[in-house]
């Protein structure tokens, strides 16, 4: 069922590179034209069938029904702001950020039919050599819709969604990077830290262990330094809960207080075990 004629995916990473594989094997969209900063990544997003044509220059979102901003969340206004004027009206536009608070509050004001999205979908790998048709299938995708939104807008974006095969949340913006502190972005500040705490010598002997924890270390540095920022205020509340929960495990190991260490451990067993 097609949805759109034209889209216009900025961005052929990842997750805008999955979006584009996945809207033409669910034959969402009839053209699909890519464009990135890194030309490699736009033709390794043609070549995978991700895109029909590689785009040369903004100008190509002119006569688009749907405009997906998938770069780094510190570009993303930017890019905003330089096609507000080039789109037709009635087109669709929708980030995939990570974090939402200052880009919905902006382009909500430049782009009338803008919805912003946020698909859990994301993986430490990157670029379009990585990307997945089935990436979407059982994940989440959260909306941060206004009192400003566009219904129509909204509900053909919902629809978008879950013909990808994702399950919609809708929040706040506020409340979206909330959550997302604690749920996403403190696991990725605490596997960068645990891995530069461990000694480079002891590398050659770790354990399943420290692979596991540390997995999405090898995350993009820049990428999620910029999240990071993006994010900072609520990031940084989210560091001080941490921070108190491995005061209160380095205490008890300071008092030999075994008492204290397995209470504190079997709470965290039966909150992993609520994990989704």
């Amino acid at each position: 069922m097609k949805m759109f004629n034209k889209v216009v995916i900025i961005g052929t990473g990842l997750i805008g590179g999955s979006l584009g594989l996945t809207l033409k094997k669910r034959h969402l969209a009839g053209q699909i034209i890519g464009l990135s900063r890194k030309k490699k990544n736009a033709n390794l997003a043609k070549k995978a069938g991700a895109i029909d044509l590689v785009g040369t220059s903004l100008d190509v979102v002119k006569d688009a029904d749907l405009v997906i901003l998938a770069t780094p969340v510190d570009v993303i206004v930017n890019l905003a702001v330089k096609i507000s004027n080039k789109l037709k009206k009635g087109c669709i536009v929708i980030d995939v950020g990570s974090s939402k608070e200052n880009i919905v509050a902006k382009l909500s004001k430049l782009i009338p039919n803008f919805i912003g999205c946020h698909p859990l979908a994301g993986s430490e790998k990157k670029g379009a050599i990585n990307l997945k048709a089935d990436i979407f299938k059982g994940s989440v995708c959260i909306l941060t819709p206004t009192v400003k939104t566009n219904k129509n807008a909204l509900n053909k974006i919902e629809l978008l969604w879950r013909n990808l095969g994702a399950k919609i949340v809708k929040l706040s913006p506020n409340k979206h990077d909330q959550i997302l502190a604690s749920t996403s972005h403190l696991p990725h500040a605490v596997a960068f830290s645990l891995m530069g705490s461990v000694p480079e010598q002891f590398l050659s002997m770790s354990s399943g262990g420290l692979n596991d924890t540390t997995r999405i270390a090898a995350s993009d540095a820049k990428l999620w330094s910029q999240i990071f920022l993006s994010n900072r205020k609520n990031l940084l509340s989210a560091v001080s809960c941490f921070q108190k929960e491995l005061n209160a495990l380095k205490l008890a190991l300071q008092n030999k207080n075994q008492r204290s260490l397995t209470k504190i451990l079997t709470l965290a067993n039966k909150k992993r075990e609520k994990l989704a």
